[in-house]
């Protein structure tokens, strides 16, 4: 099995820039929001507020049992975030592409955990809507894995097509 390590070069310098960058706003934002309450910027569009959130995005699993907690948001997370990782650093079927995207999901998702293991629990912070039309507050680590997941989408639609276009020729 030949190793690509260029491949894998550009997969951890993507993960650790992406958890640097996740653990120094959530820093930021501990030293900074904590005691600010809520900061808004461009007419209210864009708003800081420090939250922390033991559950998952958008609070989901808050409500759950420690232990179920601790099953669902630590050890599940870490072994599918461990096996992505495994298949993004020696998969011969993935692209450089699909290796970017996925290093932006497990940098966000190990931040994340990261935070889950050292605090028990994530920061949150940004916020962005008009008028009542908002969305949940989030932090860098989700927008990581919204970037890693953008990446993917076009990839998605593109095989869809080409598989239409094969299955309508047969």
């Amino acid at each position: 099995m030949k190793i690509n390590w260029q491949r894998i070069a550009l997969v951890v310098v993507i993960v650790l820039v992406n958890v640097g960058c996740d653990q120094v706003t959530k820093q930021l934002a501990r030293e900074e929001l904590m005691s600010e309450g809520q900061i808004s910027y461009l007419g209210d569009f864009f708003r800081l507020s420090y939250v922390e959130n033991k559950g998952a995005f958008l609070s989901l699993g808050a409500g759950l049992s420690d232990q179920l907690r601790y099953w669902a948001l630590l050890i599940l997370p870490t072994a599918l975030l461990a096996g992505l990782l495994f298949y993004t650093f020696f998969s011969k079927n993935i692209n450089r592409w699909q290796a970017v995207a996925f290093a932006f999901i497990i940098g966000g998702g190990a931040s994340n955990i990261y935070d889950r293991i050292l605090y028990g629990q994530v920061v949150d912070f940004m916020n962005m809507g008009l008028g009542g039309l908002r969305t949940g507050i989030f932090n860098f680590a989700d927008v990581s894995i919204m970037v890693g997941l953008g990446i993917m989408l076009p990839m998605i639609f593109k095989k869809e097509k080409e598989e239409e276009g094969k299955t309508s020729v047969s």
